[in-house]
């Protein structure tokens, strides 16, 4: 009898591409930081990042990778979709299907971009410094499903039905409301600065003054949604299913989360210990548990800014479990959501926020809340 594996395909897969795997219970400060070895595959330099949400989905993957000055990586397509998100550098990409023409487009710092799924593409770096990138993708699934990486980067299918030759492709695309009081969702195939793109200015449930672009891109089943705040306000703590990614744009400040099962006010309960606060900023990245609570607070002189990675959107909706379940977390858990309400919320949250933000040199911007126990102060 065979010995039954203890790693999946895809973990199998990356300790076979001869670069770190760096795991982490929630967060990474900083990825640019993350130590990048020589990938013979990629003809550049990366690193797996394998944080516990991302490992508990079994569906979406990240890793950081890097492009010396002056040169490109090889040429790839594979089976999966990716999502590249440009930390550092400046570049251009190649795209091309077998037998059509090359297309290209330029790209510098906070560009976000999606190769089509199995269209040929190559990235290279036209500066004088090195190019560093973050990718999401959701090859852990499709490396689980087939587990032959052979298949998965060799298939020549063509999906001309989400990449054709247009010559358009890589345009910035359109904004639109798919239903009233929903926010605006940007169906596009580029994005040339995250960090300063439009935002839809109306205020969403998910806290006070917090606005949201949602995005759709590439034909893909891997979206989300860029989300901004004011200085001196935090989001409503929320939860859902494993595999969302969030990263951060603009601003500094930090990330609490903790399980559901520590109830709504852990530190009232007792749990205080087992909360994880995490620092972020530009080039952060967390991946909250399957069912874990998690809060971003802006603690920085500017607004807020991060994006979120998830699977299923309004356009490609998908049937997994706990992957397409947007709707909960902007519900209130008081009427069978997922969202703590500001005055449901433990108290010391509001309270180690104003101090932070007190340490800062920042003012608090939240209005007044009554909470269990105690009046604080916004």
């Amino acid at each position: 009898m065979s010995k039954v594996p203890e790693a999946t395909s895809y973990e199998e897969w990356m300790k076979g591409e001869g670069i770190p795997i760096v795991e982490a219970e929630g967060g990474i400060e900083d990825v640019r930081k993350v130590d990048r070895r020589e990938w013979a595959r990629t003809g550049g330099k990366g690193a797996f990042l394998y944080l516990n949400g991302v490992r508990e989905s079994g569906f979406t993957g990240m890793y950081v990778g890097e492009i010396p000055p002056g040169a490109a990586l090889n040429p790839e397509k594979h089976l999966y979709e990716e999502l590249i998100y440009i930390l550092n550098g400046q570049g251009a990409t190649q795209i091309w299907q077998e037998g059509q023409p090359q297309k290209s487009f330029e790209w510098g710092e906070g560009s976000f971009f999606a190769p089509p799924l199995n269209a040929w593409h190559r990235l290279y770096n036209v500066g004088k410094e090195p190019v560093i990138f973050l990718g999401v993708t959701n090859a852990p699934i499709v490396m689980d499903l087939f587990h032959n990486p052979e298949f998965v980067f060799g298939d020549s299918f063509v999906f001309t039905d989400r990449y054709n030759g247009e010559s358009d492709y890589f345009k910035v695309g359109e904004r639109v409301e798919r239903a009233a009081g929903e926010h605006v969702v940007w169906e596009t195939n580029f994005i040339p600065d995250l960090r300063n793109a439009f935002v839809d200015p109306r205020e969403r449930p998910k806290g006070e003054r917090v606005s949201i672009m949602g995005f759709e891109i590439s034909e893909n089943i891997l979206t989300g949604h860029i989300s901004q705040w004011p200085v001196g306000m935090y989001h409503k703590a929320h939860y859902h299913g494993p595999g969302a990614i969030l990263l951060g744009l603009r601003s500094k400040g930090y990330v609490l989360m903790w399980p559901k099962e520590f109830g709504t006010t852990p530190f009232k309960d007792g749990y205080g210990d087992r909360v994880l606060r995490i620092n972020w900023g530009d080039g952060a990245v967390y991946s909250p548990g399957d069912g874990w609570f998690h809060q971003h607070f802006n603690t920085g002189g500017e607004p807020a800014r991060h994006i979120a990675f998830r699977t299923g959107g309004a356009k490609y909706r998908i049937g997994l479990r706990g992957r397409d379940n947007t709707r909960a977390t902007v519900l209130s858990i008081k009427k069978g959501g997922a969202m703590i309400d500001y005055e449901n919320e433990d108290p010391q949250i509001r309270r180690d926020f104003i101090e932070a933000l007190g340490e800062a040199g920042v003012a608090c911007q939240m209005s007044p809340v009554a909470l269990p126990g105690s009046v604080v102060q916004g």
